[in-house]
């Protein structure tokens, strides 16, 4: 129960120290003069992923490197897998159109390019780097592309991502300081106390770190994008839900594992062999999968949703039978790659070819 404490208590203080760094910079930035388009598209972007980069970094000077390279590859197979799912449950997603020709194709790219710095079996502080200086790349192209939205899209992010009105408890520099300052002391200690508890789960049920990391952790540090994909879908915002979940995953690993990749220094990240035999190959399928789905009618409709969640599922028992050794892993194994695998290939195919005859012009 102690443990238990401990892991909500780190949960509570990661999602608090993100929204408190993230409201102190933004009004910061916007204090001095940075429109609300490049803050919305950098600091309240990045700002759900705070408790992954916590967590990573932190379980990486522990030297518990498996929860860190576990955590990012199980939050993006929980963001698209769980978040999507349940969000499309909810309403059936609008997926812009941008996403489908630049962000989803990104995603796939960076997830690529994981997998293959993994093939020697660690995550260098050179790969750390190179995925971190990819990361201030992309962000430099999202903003120089933001001075062309529509005037539309740029009052949006001014209704989001507001000043502080002046005489405001919040509109001064102090005190934006001090929420930084807050933010990134509740965020440490948040990742202490989720780390420290990771390791007791993992021992108490006599399943490796990674397995934690992939599971408890992932959708512990994904309870952010969780509350703002659902609350966009619940509201209406249904392009929003779609766009958190695909930037968030490509900042997990430019992001995360980049900066993770920094601090391992001259050791590196060492990447399981279950990781890098079977995990990563699923990041990146779910990856892919965003490519049919997302182009069927440009949304994501109920029951899309629905093997989304049903996938995350099968996902986990996978891991708790491999994890145990347990007798019906064959046996599941072989249902999943058999059946429900080839079957829901042939149904996303079969609907992305009707969507497409139907928009086809008829002919003269």
């Amino acid at each position: 129960m102690l443990t238990l404490g401990m892991f909500i208590a780190g949960l509570v203080a990661l999602i608090a120290g993100a929204e408190l760094l993230v409201r102190g910079a933004s009004k910061l930035a916007l204090s001095f003069g940075i429109s609300p388009l490049v803050v919305g598209l950098t600091i309240v972007a990045f700002g759900t992923s705070a408790p992954e980069v916590a967590v990573s970094l932190g379980a990486v000077l522990d030297g518990q490197t498996d929860i860190a390279l576990g955590n990012v590859v199980g939050s993006n197979i929980f963001n698209v897998l769980f978040i999507l799912g349940l969000s499309a449950l909810i309403t059936p997603l609008v997926v812009h159109i941008q996403l489908i020709r630049q962000e989803v194709p990104i995603l796939v790219g960076t997830s690529l390019l994981l997998l293959v710095l993994s093939l020697d079996g660690r995550i260098s502080a050179f790969d750390g780097a190179m995925l971190f200086g990819l990361l201030l790349a992309y962000t430099a192209f999202l903003v120089v592309q933001s001075r062309k939205e529509t005037q539309a899209a740029k009052d949006e992010y001014a209704a989001e991502v507001q000043p502080a009105a002046a005489g405001s408890w919040d509109s001064r520099l102090p005190v934006q300081l001090l929420l930084m300052a807050a933010g990134l002391a509740l965020l440490v200690l948040g990742s202490q106390w989720l780390v420290d508890a990771a390791v007791v789960f993992a021992k108490a049920l006599g399943v490796s770190d990674v397995v934690i990391g992939l599971t408890i952790v992932a959708a512990g540090t994904s309870m952010p994008e969780v509350a703002t994909s659902v609350m966009a879908a619940v509201k209406g915002e249904r392009d929003i839900a779609v766009g958190n979940v695909v930037g968030s995953n490509t900042f997990n690993i430019l992001g995360c594992l980049g900066l993770s990749g920094i601090a391992s220094g001259g050791a590196g990240l060492v990447v399981p062999e279950a990781v890098l035999n079977f995990d990563l190959w699923v990041m990146l399928a779910v990856a892919l999968a965003c490519v049919p789905v997302f182009m069927t009618g440009r949304e994501i409709a109920r029951w899309e949703g629905a093997v989304f969640l049903l996938y995350y599922v099968a996902y986990v028992a996978y891991l708790i039978l491999a994890a145990q050794q347990h007798a019906a892993l064959g046996t599941f194994s072989a249902v999943m790659m058999g059946f429900v695998l080839p079957l829901t290939v042939i149904t996303l195919v079969i609907v992305l070819l009707g969507k497409r005859s139907a928009s086809a012009p008829p002919h003269a």
